[in-house]
Formats: C-alpha cells, sequence, structure tokens
C-alpha cells in the first residue's frame, strides 16, 4: 500500500465518520418527527417496510441484520405506537407480515419529505452524472460492508 492510497483511505474514513454523526443527530431528530415515543433505531424499520411493503420477521431480519429477537421487540414497540401492523401470511398460518399501518405510512412519508428537501436543495447545484457516480458508489460501499 503507497503512502498515496493510505492518505486517500484516511479521507474516506474521516469523512464517513463526519456523515455517520450527522445521520446520528439526523435520525434523533426524523424519529420524534415520526412519532414522539419511537426510538431512533427503529426508523430504518420503518424505512425497510415503506421500501419493502408486507415483510416476514425472518425476512426484515436477514436484510437489516438484527436478531430476530432484539427485531421482534422493535416491531412489538412500533405496533404499540400505531405505526406497524401485523397480518397472517396467507402462505404460511404460523408467521405474520409486517406492513406500515395507513398512520405509520402516512407519518413516515411526511417526515421523509420534510428530511428530504433540504438534501435536495444542497444536491440540486450538483450535475446529474456526478449525483448517479455518488448514489452507484454509497450502494456498492454498503453492499460490501454487509
Amino acid at each position: 500500500m503507497d503512502d498515496d492510497f493510505r492518505e486517500l483511505l484516511r479521507t474516506v474514513d474521516h469523512e464517513l465518520m463526519a456523515m455517520l454523526r450527522l445521520g446520528r443527530t439526523v435520525s434523533w431528530e426524523i424519529a420524534r418527527d415520526v412519532h414522539p415515543n419511537l426510538e431512533p433505531n427503529s426508523y430504518g424499520l420503518l424505512l425497510w417496510l415503506r421500501r419493502r411493503g408486507s415483510t416476514r420477521l425472518t425476512d426484515l431480519a436477514e436484510l437489516t441484520g438484527i436478531s430476530k429477537g432484539t427485531l421482534s421487540r422493535q416491531v412489538q414497540a412500533l405496533e404499540q405506537l400505531g405505526l406497524v401492523d401485523r397480518q397472517p401470511d396467507p402462505t404460511d398460518r404460523r408467521a405474520a407480515l409486517l406492513s406500515l399501518s395507513a398512520e405509520g405510512q402516512r407519518r413516515f412519508d411526511a417526515s421523509r419529505a420534510a428530511r428530504l428537501a433540504p438534501f435536495q436543495q444542497t444536491m440540486a447545484s450538483w450535475p446529474r452524472e456526478d449525483l448517479a457516480v455518488f448514489a452507484r458508489l454509497l450502494s456498492r460501499l454498503n453492499a460490501t460492508e454487509r
């Protein structure tokens, strides 16, 4: 490994840590915006359910890398807040499908729109090609880090 490569890695590490710090702060704000009693870590579950629709707990655990026990407790809290519904899985009576409730979807979408507005304003000045490359590289990084 040459010095230039090591320096580039240090820069990437520094920028990722800055982004993670910002992400934690934003997660707290977004969670409180969706529901005053929503745990910030649970916002990500809402995001997965919004993106995928009805999903089994076991599939959600695999997607998120969260243990089934921990995930089950988080989902139960989301149900109690009225943000998530649990319905029997028509293909397997032993399983249930989780999805955002109508209220959960309404709150999530409103919060997401508010969160994306300043981000959209920042990224609007970027050339589309740069934004596409940035999105592709973030996806690539996230895919290798799982």
